[in-house]
């Protein structure tokens, strides 16, 4: 997993890593540099981060235009469920409705998914949870 705010740095830690390139997701201007980059497999915890909710909508840190240039250049957008299983309640809810708005995006700009956790039965459960469609289950990639 590759965790720098730098583009540049995250460029090189991208070309030097041989195995699932998955890069975590930083701020709004990052993603979209590095998305349209496009040199890696899984941009994880988008949803992740300072981001406020305002009163009629939710800043889930992607949007259509961020979703199609992923599903353009083979970019899957990543959940982890570790990660989500340590908030307290209150930040795990705004956490899920976020994934849940992310999820939606995905759905229609046809972007796969891609879940993090220990087993491949817990990630389906998860995602099934959210209602995700069922394409989104069969093509979701779980490491």
């Amino acid at each position: 997993m590759i965790n720098t705010s730098n583009l540049e740095e995250a460029k090189k830690l991208i070309k030097k890593e041989q195995s699932l390139k998955v890069i975590i997701g930083q701020e709004d201007n990052f993603n979209r540099k590095i998305l349209e980059n496009g040199k890696f497999d899984i941009l994880m915890s988008i949803e992740e981060g300072n981001r406020k909710n305002k009163i009629r909508q939710t800043d889930s840190g992607l949007n259509h235009i961020l979703a199609i240039i992923a599903r353009k250049n083979d970019i899957a957008i990543g959940i982890n469920l570790q990660e989500i299983a340590n908030l307290n309640s209150k930040e795990k809810a705004e956490r899920l409705s976020k994934i849940i708005q992310n999820l939606k995006i995905c759905r229609k700009a046809k972007t796969r998914i891609a879940v993090k956790t220990t087993s491949l039965q817990k990630a389906r459960d998860f995602l099934i949870g959210l209602k995700a469609s069922t394409n989104q289950i069969k093509e979701a990639i779980v490491f």
